[in-house]
């Protein structure tokens, strides 16, 4: 296999807005993962959870039109999850969760150069330790990229989640964190020694995203950081997922995924990284200038 496989949860986000009626869009932060790679012409298959109600249908056709191949078993009986996203008057966006998450037994696709998840589906029982099986079954043959993601309703408490997270981030070669949730899971350390100690653990890459601030990666090189494209924000519904699948694609174009490429990301330097950047923050730009969780096709990126 060349593609990717993502492994997570996909769901329709329910968006509130103060004075508009509720508008749906189907989301789920690996699921939108899946489909920003997708877009960006990678082949990409989900692993995921949608029931058999309407809204799962809608889950299913808006993945495979942008042509995101879903793995078998993944709608399964049962009405599909919910987030409800109220909006401020920024555009930012907080969640309220209606979730359910287990992951059916089923083959894989073999191979694959990248395998991600990140968020609820990595943490919440019963599906999170069949993710963990999957990570580490393909830790020889795939680059392993982690998004935490963090949704602390479900989660519990900081000091509950942080052992667990920080369990995977060990297993992992490319993590992408916010720096919102680098402040609520280590309170009192500044974001970017959090992620500096992440690098000890033993990824490649971690990089931390600040909204309007820009990005800030970590390499064995050193750190290097990109400022954000500047757009008219509609909302942050996705963005940080949309960053996640240009890192990787970023990554793909200089051909550093796969497991037999492990040495070569560990060695990459500055230069190449901050291009991986610049086009991850490119793609979350256009993101966040749209409704929802839309990322952009190639297309929408050329100038």
């Amino acid at each position: 296999m060349t593609g990717v496989l993502v492994v997570g949860e996909s769901l329709v986000d329910v968006v509130l807005r103060r004075g508009s009626d509720p508008v749906e869009h189907v989301g789920g932060s690996p699921a939108n993962v899946a489909l920003g790679l997708a877009r960006l012409g990678r082949e990409t298959h989900l692993l995921t959870r949608f029931g058999t109600d309407e809204r799962g249908g809608r889950v299913r056709d808006h993945l495979e039109a942008s042509g995101v191949v879903v793995v078998e078993g993944s709608q399964q009986p049962g009405p599909t999850s919910t987030a409800e996203a109220t909006l401020d008057a920024t555009g930012a966006a907080t969640y309220v969760f209606d979730l359910r998450w287990r992951l059916p037994n089923t083959p894989l696709p073999p191979h694959p150069v990248a395998v991600h998840t990140g968020s609820i589906a990595a943490v919440l029982q019963p599906g999170a330790s069949t993710v963990e099986r999957i990570l580490h079954g393909a830790h020889r043959h795939a680059t392993i990229s982690y998004d935490p993601n963090l949704r602390p309703d479900l989660m519990g408490r900081p000091e509950q989640v942080r052992p667990h997270v920080e369990s995977l981030i060990a297993t992992a070669d490319v993590v992408k964190l916010s720096e919102e949730d680098a402040r609520w899971l280590a309170p009192g350390t500044a974001p970017q020694d959090l992620v500096g100690s992440w690098l000890g653990l033993g990824p490649s890459v971690v990089v931390l995203t600040r909204g309007g601030d820009g990005a800030v990666a970590v390499c064995a090189r050193g750190a290097v950081e990109v400022p954000a494209q500047v757009v008219d924000v509609v909302d942050t519904v996705g963005a940080g997922d949309s960053f996640t699948s240009g890192l990787l694609d970023g990554l793909w174009r200089q051909g550093l995924l796969g497991g037999d490429r492990r040495a070569d990301l560990a060695a990459i330097g500055r230069t190449d990284l901050t291009g991986v950047l610049e086009h991850a923050s490119a793609v979350a730009a256009i993101t966040v200038s749209r409704p929802g969780a839309d990322p952009p096709t190639l297309a929408d990126l050329v100038p």
